[in-house]
């Protein structure tokens, strides 16, 4: 090519031009980065379910992080979360708002209401029974109110009003705190556990925080300074209260993703370069000719990344990886040429024939296989898909850019580091064996092959596409891990859709049709926080406050005791429970025994000991007590008492209404998700939420795929056709690469590799690389080339297939399940379509239709050969002849 020539002749000149250009584009491309990490980005805002999605977030904002509070007991986990919830309003600058979904004063207030009846009833009635108990409680909140307490249970045993059996477990709570106390642990005992007579549920210990964040999305982890808010302002309630702080949610998640791919970033680059390495050194045995690839890469991809940036202006988390794109497609350009190069270096011996005659050879498959590929990213631009979109305008670009600094830049660093000439063909000589073997077998293997991919063809039909981006998380991720902990608790939302109707009167109507659905768990709308059986409740609620009236009202209070009078407390209680239990027998004297030796060992401890102990008694008694307060003032609930910030979590200040929808079943099972999906847009098609937006994601994607694949294959066939201008050499050139295709697809079922929104993008590098593949063997058949197994064109594939699966397959090496996932499709894609380059399509092709006789070039005029080698001896040409 006389572009290559120039390059050669002028090659300090060209150096030099691509080191200004390259060093110019990563100074732009330096300046400029930036990767929008909002993954609503990915997706355009006109389409159908985007538009429906963004509506309802601008009706009801919903919260980007979710804080799970919990600690060892329903007292401290309601004081942790009030505190949390207070501190956290205090940064502005990084939290716009703080909702506690199931605390604060309308719950603390009406929790009763939202019993059972009957249980209820259990609740009122033993208050009321305890009145006594709570007087004395409520006249004395210390630790000494808390043993004399104990103490008037111990006289009712002794008056046979109560049987010590009875007073089992409150001993037993007593117990286990004071020897958590005496043993240094962490130490709670829980008032409300002990009147509900049963150990507190797992959601009586657990409450959560809806915090919506101010974003950074030109950050690479948006919710940063939010998360680090939280996690400061969180400190204390460790300590203080044993709280349990945990973060979840789409923000932490997605920023606990980018901070995984950060940290096996170093290895996963490491591997991958070292890799790429080892291959170079084995397809082109020379550090000059890996050197002269590495710099001719690395100039194409600045050049590349700064002309990408300035097409989109910024990144985004698909669009970014045109970089790993560019280096398998580089390198592939670069092996192709070099392999070449060193083969017409063997024939020639003189550097700057062989690199001439290499450009003559390579420069036409290169450049119809880089146009071909180019096309074919491109065809990705119109798709609704805007990530993929993006891609394939950088990557279609890139390619151009990929194949120019090949056969310019690559010719002009090898003529000025002058590698040393090649004294062995450049083939596979070993391979011949199977060259024979298709001739001889041609037509039984191209039968048996397209027989065993069609008889196969039905496992397509098994090839899932797993929208559910959670299965792209490392489940040992922090924000992942409690995400997967929490998903079945309905109070998170997880999977859940959402829609908003005119009114509340028709939110009930949709909600009521929505419940008979066998898919359906559970449907919420405003009218779900009014409870039912409310007179009924709060008849029982006013029996028990009258009780307890005089015993709560305003009363004088013992001043806190002092240090010697809980001794002597302690040292009293203990000698009444060894009265008891002297003569007793079972459950009770056991408890009644063991408790009785550890307030002995209370009271002779040092005051520290004691005064954990009557921290860890009374301040949850005091918020019992605070709380009891507040449920027996309980009040009728109906939609307009409904406290405003919680109201318009449901209803908009215009009226619209919220209905919240949840599914039953494995909500981590994507088939569950689909039909729970479908079947509630069937009775509501304008819904939207977290599962229908990954429902419809998930949807988008696949059609981007289709058609992007049907634009660029009749695109590349047109293209083709162009150049070919023979049908049959158009069908050798696609057929090969379908079959490659096919034949992924259905490995990915066989080994339970599902498509995910991470590893299709593998699928555009199978289009390109294959592409490319197959037009160097269509191109070198076309010449009348033989025996293609055993060419120098085989050991450029079979290299350039290695070097860009060990560029990507070191991704499998990434904690990040996604990454990992996309570094075996890509790898599994590679394999198929370098098999299919390398044994099927040769035996597709068959042997030439007729060698052409090619025209002697000028400098071959005054070749003479070795009569005992048979190598060609060039003389030295003049720069006329060879630009002739």
């Amino acid at each position: 090519m006389r572009l290559s020539g120039f390059c050669t002749r002028h090659a300090i000149g060209v150096i030099a031009l691509a080191v200004i250009l390259a060093t110019s584009s990563a100074v732009y491309a330096v300046q400029h980065f930036a990767i929008q990490t909002d993954v609503t980005e990915l997706f355009p805002s006109d389409l159908l379910w985007t538009r429906r999605a963004f509506e309802f977030l601008r009706a009801f904002p919903q919260p980007d992080i979710l804080v799970v509070v919990d600690a060892p007991t329903s007292e401290l986990v309601e004081q942790a979360a009030d505190k949390l919830a207070h501190t956290l309003k205090g940064y502005p600058d990084h939290i716009r708002a703080v909702h506690q979904l199931d605390g604060g004063g309308f719950f603390e207030r009406n929790g009763l209401l939202f019993l059972p009846t009957d249980e209820v009833a259990r609740v009122t009635g033993g208050l009321s029974r305890a009145k006594d108990l709570i007087q004395t409680l409520n006249g004395d909140p210390s630790l000494r109110g808390s043993l004399n307490a104990l103490s008037l249970g111990l006289m009712g045993v002794e008056a046979g009003i109560v049987n010590l059996d009875d007073l089992a477990r409150p001993m037993t709570m007593a117990a286990d705190t004071a020897s958590a106390v005496l043993a240094g642990r962490s130490a709670a005992f829980s008032w409300q556990a002990l009147a509900g007579g049963a150990p507190q549920r797992p959601a009586e210990l657990r409450r959560f925080i809806a915090v919506e964040p101010v974003l950074d999305y030109s950050a690479l982890e948006p919710g940063r300074a939010a998360i680090d808010a939280i996690r400061s302002a969180a400190q204390g309630l460790v300590r203080d209260d044993q709280a349990r702080i945990r973060l979840t949610g789409l923000v932490p998640v997605n920023d606990d993703g980018f901070a995984t791919l950060k940290q096996t970033a170093p290895l996963t680059i490491a591997a991958s370069i070292l890799g790429v390495l080892v291959v170079l050194w084995l397809a082109l045995r020379s550090l000059r000719i890996i050197l002269a690839v590495v710099i001719s890469l690395f100039v194409g991809l600045a050049i590349s990344a700064a002309w990408g940036i300035f097409l989109v202006g910024t990144l985004n988390l698909i669009s970014a990886a045109f970089i790993v794109l560019f280096v398998g497609l580089g390198v592939d350009f670069g092996i192709q040429f070099s392999v070449r190069y060193r083969a017409e270096r063997h024939d020639f011996g003189d550097l700057r024939i062989a690199l001439t005659s290499a450009a003559t050879k390579a420069g036409v498959p290169l450049a119809l296989a880089a146009a071909a590929t180019a096309l074919g990213f491109s065809c990705f631009v119109p798709t609704a898909y805007r990530g993929l979109g993006e891609l394939g305008q950088i990557a279609g670009s890139g390619m151009i850019i990929a194949v120019l600094t090949s056969i310019t830049l690559l010719p002009a660093l090898l003529m000025v580091l002058d590698p040393p000439g090649e004294p062995h063909p450049m083939g596979f000589a070993a391979l011949a064996p199977i060259d024979r073997f298709i001739r001889r077998r041609r037509v039984p293997i191209v039968v048996t092959t397209l027989v065993a991919v069609g008889l196969a063809s039905p496992l397509l039909l098994f090839l899932p596409f797993d929208f559910n981006p959670l299965h792209l998380r490392n489940p040992k991720a922090p924000a992942v891990a409690t995400f997967l902990e929490l998903r079945k608790d309905s109070r998170t939302g997880t999977n859940a859709v959402e829609i908003v109707t005119p009114n509340l009167n028709a939110a009930d109507a949709i909600a009521e049709r929505l419940s008979s659905l066998p898919q359906v768990a559970w449907v919420m709308t405003l009218d779900s926080l009014v409870p039912t059986d409310q007179e009924q409740k709060l008849a029982l609620i006013r029996s028990a406050a009258r009780a307890l009236d005089p015993v709560l009202g305003p009363q004088p209070v013992e001043p806190p005791p002092t240090d010697q009078k809980n001794i002597a407390a302690l040292s009293s209680t203990s000698e009444s429970l060894t009265r008891v239990a002297a003569d007793a027998h079972g459950s009770g004297a056991e408890a009644a025994g063991r408790l009785s030796e550890l307030l002995t060992q209370l009271a002779r401890s040092d005051q520290v000991v004691r005064q954990r102990f009557s921290t860890a008694v009374v301040e949850p008694l005091k918020i019992s007590l605070d709380r009891l307060k507040k449920e027996l003032a309980a009040q009728h609930i109906n939609t307009d008492t409904i406290p405003a910030e919680l109201a318009r979590q449901w209803v908009t200040t215009d009226g619209r209404a919220r209905v919240q929808v949840l599914p039953k079943g494995e909500p981590d099972d994507t088939g569950v998700i689909r039909s729970f999906v479908s079947a509630v847009l069937a009775i509501a098609p304008d819904a939207t939420g977290p599962a229908v937006e990954l429902y419809e994601a998930g949807n988008t994607v696949v059609r981007s795929f289709i058609e992007a694949g049907v634009f660029a294959l009749t695109a590349i066939t047109v293209l083709l056709l162009i150049v070919l201008r023979r049908a049959a050499d158009v069908l050798l050139t696609l057929v090969p690469l379908l079959v490659a295709a096919v034949v992924t697809l259905e490995v990915c079922v066989v080994i339970d590799l599902p498509l995910n929104f991470a590893n299709i993008i593998a699928l555009p590098l199978l289009f390109g690389v294959g592409v490319a593949f197959k037009i160097y063997y269509v191109m070198a058949w076309r010449t009348g080339k033989t025996d293609l197994v055993q060419s120098t064109l085989t050991r450029a594939v079979v290299f350039s297939a290695m070097a860009t699966a060990t560029a990507f397959g070191s991704l499998w090496l990434s904690d990040d399940p996604g990454t990992s996932s996309m570094g075996k499709l890509m790898v599994l894609s590679l394999i198929c379509t370098m098999t299919a380059a390398v044994l099927f399509q040769p035996a597709l092709m068959g042997p030439p239709r007729m060698r052409r006789v090619r025209r002697t070039p000028v400098y071959e005029l005054a070749t003479e050969y070795d009569t005992e080698t048979g190598r060609r001896v060039v003389n030295q040409p003049t720069d006329e002849a060879v630009e002739r």
